[in-house]
């Protein structure tokens, strides 16, 4: 069973994408801000991230470079799932080491899709070591 954790301020996105996975057999745990996101890794590592960026505390760009930093989370598949759509933010994401990036409102397809991708690729490095 995959572990995926959902990071969001405004609760009804996170109530929001538990919804749209509910099919699925996932274990997702929920965060508020960049803070619960990275106590919530340290606590039990998670397979894939959904990530917002404009949070309180610490914002979703910053989350990133901290598990990028760190060789212990470093590999976690990251989906950021945003409002922020210029291409600046895009790249931005892709470069602090974003795995894919789902603009705001979210489309069921496209996340499931995406989710569905992004564990794949979890489960190819799991076979691998």
């Amino acid at each position: 069973m995959f572990n995926i954790l959902a990071v969001d301020d405004i609760p009804i996105n996170l109530l929001l994408v538990q919804k749209m996975l509910a099919r699925f057999n996932f274990t997702i745990r929920t965060a508020a801000n960049g803070q619960q996101a990275l106590d919530a890794v340290a606590a039990q590592k998670p397979d894939l991230i959904l990530l917002d960026l404009m949070m309180p505390v610490i914002d979703g760009f910053e989350v990133i470079r901290r598990l990028r930093a760190n060789p212990d989370t470093a590999d976690i598949q990251i989906v950021i799932l945003s409002a922020l759509n210029s291409n600046e933010d895009i790249v931005k994401g892709f470069n602090v080491g974003a795995n894919d990036f789902i603009m705001k409102p979210i489309i069921m397809e496209k996340l499931l899709t995406c989710v569905v991708t992004q564990l794949q690729l979890v489960e190819n490095k799991t076979k691998e070591k």
